[in-house]
This record gives C-alpha cells, structure tokens and sequence, in this order.
C-alpha cells in the first residue's frame, strides 16, 4: 500500500506539473492514464467514485 500510495502521489505531481506546464503531450498522457490505474486500484478509488457520484447527482437535480 504504502509503494502503491507513493506512486499515485508520484504520478499526481508529474501529471500536475505537465498541465500546468501548457502542452499536453503523447508522454504526458501516458503519465495521466498511469495516475488513473493506480488510482483506480488505490484504497481511495470508492471514495473517489462516491465524490463523483455525489457531485454527478447535485448537478443533474439543478434546474435552469
């Protein structure tokens, strides 16, 4: 978990710093797809996709 953990954080940074840098590039979007696999397999991808949900479902019950 805790090599696991590290490479989220890891990936989070690089991918951070690539967006902020301006271009996307084709290793740039290797490094996002990465942090969403590890991600996805993380202790934090329920509380994740519960956020997601949540967020989902408040934005659909607004009413223009």
């Amino acid at each position: 978990m805790v090599i696991s953990l590290s490479v989220v954080v890891l990936l989070l940074v690089l991918a951070w710093i690539f967006l902020r840098g301006g271009g996307l590039k084709l290793s740039h979007a290797v490094v996002c797809v990465l942090l969403g696999f590890h991600l996805a397999s993380s202790s934090m991808a329920a509380t994740i996709h519960d956020g997601i949900t949540a967020t989902a479902n408040v934005v659909s019950g607004l009413r223009p």
